[in-house]
């Protein structure tokens, strides 16, 4: 049986680190953002469902979402981004148990689902574990700027938009803390890893 992880964080919290560990690794990582871009690619089924809501006025001229377009219509109507979420959260999901059922049936130990809104959507009954990417909110709010180019107001308004990570630290079955160093964070995933019975090869 595989043992299927939901990793999760915030903005600038270190996610993606810990996601290219456990790749470094070799466990399957599932994407929820790369999925979500796959599941509206010209020709599926959400492309199409898009259309027929939205209208062909977000379309580039290579007949792809234009999501730019998209973004500025759902960013400020609510109605229009539940729509969308209605449209593409279903198809993110479906892609990702397919996958998740490939590594089982591979006798994949571990399967990894990095979902950035893993409570927020109510997710966690697609994984067995939820491992949250931890890191104090001054140091959340100075990698944002830094990464980002952002002005402080502009990232924290980002950070605000979510859960905090001070909430999400409740709900999650293990937190790795980012403050320090990257092998800090490495010691602390393969701790983790080794509490919930996963040899490290």
């Amino acid at each position: 049986m595989s043992l299927v992880i939901g990793l999760t964080g915030g903005i600038a919290s270190g996610k993606s680190t810990v996601s290219n560990m456990l790749k470094e690794m070799s466990i399957t990582v599932i994407d929820a953002d790369i999925e979500a871009r796959l599941a509206v690619m010209k020709g599926e089924s959400a492309y199409k469902q898009i259309i027929a809501e939205f209208g062909d006025g977000i379309l580039l001229e290579n007949g792809e979402i234009d999501r730019q377009k998209l973004g500025a219509i759902i960013f400020h109507q609510a109605d229009k981004r539940k729509r969308l979420n209605e449209i593409t959260h279903p198809e993110v999901r479906r892609r990702m148990l397919e996958q998740v059922e490939t590594a089982k049936r591979n006798n994949e130990e571990v399967v990894v689902l990095d979902i950035p809104l893993l409570f927020e959507s109510k997710l966690t009954a697609m994984v067995e574990k939820t491992l949250l990417v931890y890191v104090d909110s001054d140091i959340q709010l100075q990698r944002l700027v830094e990464r980002n180019n952002l002005t402080i107001a502009d990232a924290q308004a980002r950070i605000n938009s979510q859960m905090p990570l001070s909430e999400k630290i409740r709900l999650a079955d293990a937190v790795i803390n980012n403050n320090g160093t990257l092998e800090d964070t490495k010691q602390q995933l393969l701790m983790i890893l080794e509490k919930w019975g996963l040899k490290q090869k």
